[in-house]
């Protein structure tokens, strides 16, 4: 009876999950390999160096990464286009 079920039901199933793993696996490499490359909009960031702290949020960012703005003649910088937003509607 449990040789039964072994060859009936638990196999079948293993069987099952090991094909669908490796379709699965071929078709998402198939996926990102067809997919193309989102450009880099900012200049590459370097590790190290100065950071500045977000206003809003209080979240440190490298200038070089920041979303910048120039208020009262002081530039601020944002982690984000959403905290400069907010920071504006204050």
């Amino acid at each position: 009876m449990i040789r039964a079920f072994f060859v009936e039901f638990v196999f079948p199933c293993l069987l099952f999950l090991f094909v669908r793993m490796i379709l699965r696996n071929m078709f998402a490499s198939m996926r990102a390999n067809a997919r193309p490359r989102p450009a880099a909009d900012r200049p590459p960031i370097q590790s190290g160096g100065d950071l500045k702290r977000d206003p809003v949020c209080g979240t440190y960012v490298s200038p070089a990464a920041s979303v910048q703005r120039t208020i009262g003649g002081e530039t601020v910088h944002f982690c984000s286009e959403q905290c400069s937003r907010r920071y504006a509607a204050r």
